[in-house]
């Protein structure tokens, strides 16, 4: 298990003291936390599974997350569980986001707060809002059309999957589990929503929606481009690569047709004529269709079964685990 951990100090105990005996390693991040959230666990933490790891710089969440997701590798676990740790996560659920994986049926498990209309009447709605225009963005994307909620911090992942990702080429910030959804959707991965239910009471939140919102923007129409080029272009060719490059062509074609008709017909007094009208139009139809159709195809390729039953294990050696287990009880490395 990874839990990074910044400003969290007054949640982190309670936290690990909830979980169950199912977790055999528990990796806490202090991502150069000011409030010395990693120091603070190794004075009141008396559970053996628990080794502190310490960033000198902050990192942000997603660069916690990889440095605990490379030693949870390092030390053999073969389902790795992120946990946020501000206490809004039930590790109660833990059997049921790493069931799916140990069963074959999926390789990575993210928690989904919309799925239950209770939930979501109960959500703030600064989030609520925000998190639903975050999600189309991802959709868009990583290809996963069926999924929701993407800043989602509860999620399990096939370790067999996660070493094969190139974790040096995932962002570290807030667009970690966006970007995260974009390098799984390149190895076709499946990706299964679970409902669930966050608890909020006085924690901060750190995603601000209006200060990220540019940040997820670009960041996912980067990662649509290159989703569509790798799929529909580098990796194959298709009756919906056609699709696409033609109905751009078209509705390029029909909207500066259109708005030069438009210019014309302002500047000389004289209405564009029925023939004109047309020729901007169709265009402009014809090429709306055809990406329709380019969407339909997209959302039909989505992968829908796991590959991790088809990938033998890779895994680093668990010599690190081994050396800060002999430093202290809970261990802590500086990384």
């Amino acid at each position: 298990m990874v839990i990074p951990s910044y400003r969290v100090r007054a949640h982190i105990l309670p936290l690990l003291a909830s979980i169950g005996p199912e977790v055999a390693h528990i990796f806490v991040v202090d991502d150069a936390c000011p409030e010395g959230s990693g120091a603070h666990v190794l004075a009141g933490c008396r559970d053996q599974r628990v080794v502190v790891l310490v960033h000198e710089q902050n990192q942000g969440v997603g660069g916690a997350v990889i440095t605990g997701y490379q030693h949870a590798i390092a030390a053999g676990a073969d389902v790795i569980v992120k946990l946020d740790g501000d206490g809004q996560m039930d590790p109660a659920l833990i059997p049921q986001f790493v069931a799916p994986i140990l069963q074959g049926r999926a390789d990575y498990v993210k928690g989904n707060r919309f799925h239950n209309i209770e939930d979501v009447r109960a959500m703030p709605w600064d989030r609520l809002i925000g998190n639903a225009a975050l999600s189309f963005m991802t959709k868009l994307s990583s290809g996963y059309w069926n999924m929701f909620d993407p800043t989602n911090g509860y999620t399990a992942i096939s370790a067999a999957v996660l070493s094969r990702l190139p974790l040096h080429k995932v962002r570290r910030r807030y667009f970690f589990e966006s970007d995260m959804l974009f390098r799984l959707g390149t190895l076709q991965a499946y990706v299964l929503d679970l409902p669930m239910t966050a608890v909020y009471a006085d924690e901060q939140s750190g995603l601000k929606i209006r200060r990220v919102f540019l940040d997820f923007l670009g960041g996912n129409i980067g990662n649509f481009c290159k989703r569509v080029f790798y799929g529909y272009f580098l990796r194959g060719f298709s009756i919906a690569s056609l699709e696409l490059l033609t109905g751009l062509f078209f509705l390029l074609f029909g909207v500066v047709f259109g708005v030069q008709g438009w210019a014309t017909s302002i500047a000389t007094g004289r209405p564009a004529t029925t023939g004109t009208v047309m020729l901007a139009a169709l265009p402009v139809i014809l090429g709306v269709q055809l990406l329709l159709s380019f969407l339909a195809f997209d959302i039909g390729a989505m992968p829908n079964r796991a590959i991790t039953p088809l990938l033998p294990p890779k895994r680093a050696t668990p010599e690190p685990l081994a050396r800060l287990r002999s430093e202290t009880r809970c261990g802590m490395d500086i990384a």
